[in-house]
């Protein structure tokens, strides 16, 4: 589950960014039934062995916390300044990369030129010449992506890790019994009782 929300927020942090945590369960008394008055010496006191099926029973209620990670990464101090990073280094290396790609228009203009001039053997050795340019550009390029998507998923372990933290200690404060991610929730029964904690979670982040 943890790399699939890693997955979701690298792709997150692509396009513009599921913290689990078990907290102590809480539990909701229901109140018995009153038992209908006797007289005090007509009616002993029961023993555990005597308890009428109308006895108290406890009714055990699911608290449970859900997370829209979608605005964590957008909203949170830590997204956006992860986000703004990336898209430094996306521009940094774009612009890196248009550099190299107009130098070799500018070489493969040059050697257009004079190419009818050059003799076989010449032409040969430019177009060898010009082709490992080539390839030593496309090199640069396969590199320059390897590395923004490095430093994308290094950013989204960090955040999913802070996020993951943040879930577990506001799941204590609260008596949650788990927190999710928001898109998980298919379904919910009438018995759970569901809260977006998004913005909690974006204020306790911020302060740490």
């Amino acid at each position: 589950m943890k790399q699939t929300v890693r997955s979701i927020l690298h792709a997150l942090l692509i396009c513009s960014l599921s913290a689990s945590a078990f907290a102590a369960e809480a539990v909701s008394d229901k109140q018995a039934p009153a038992l209908t008055p006797q007289p005090v010496a007509s009616q002993p006191a029961p023993t555990s062995a005597q308890k009428p099926a109308e006895a108290a029973t406890v009714k055990q209620g699911v608290r449970l916390g859900h997370v829209d990670i979608a605005r964590v990464a957008a909203e949170s101090e830590m997204g956006k300044a992860g986000q703004a990073e990336m898209l430094d280094l996306k521009n940094k290396l774009q612009g890196q990369i248009e550099a190299k790609r107009k130098q070799l228009e500018k070489q493969q203009a040059a050697i257009e030129a004079k190419f009818k001039t050059l003799t076989p053997p010449q032409r040969a050795a430019k177009a060898k010449e010009f082709q490992k340019k080539v390839d030593e550009f496309q090199k640069f390029g396969l590199k320059s992506e390897k590395e923004l998507q490095a430093k994308q998923e290094e950013f989204a372990d960090k955040l999913f890790k802070a996020i993951e933290r943040a879930s577990a200690e506001l799941g204590k404060a609260k008596g949650l019994a788990i927190v999710v991610i928001k898109r998980e929730l298919l379904y919910l029964g009438s018995g759970v009782d569901a809260q977006d904690v998004t913005d909690d979670i974006i204020k306790m982040m911020d302060k740490k």
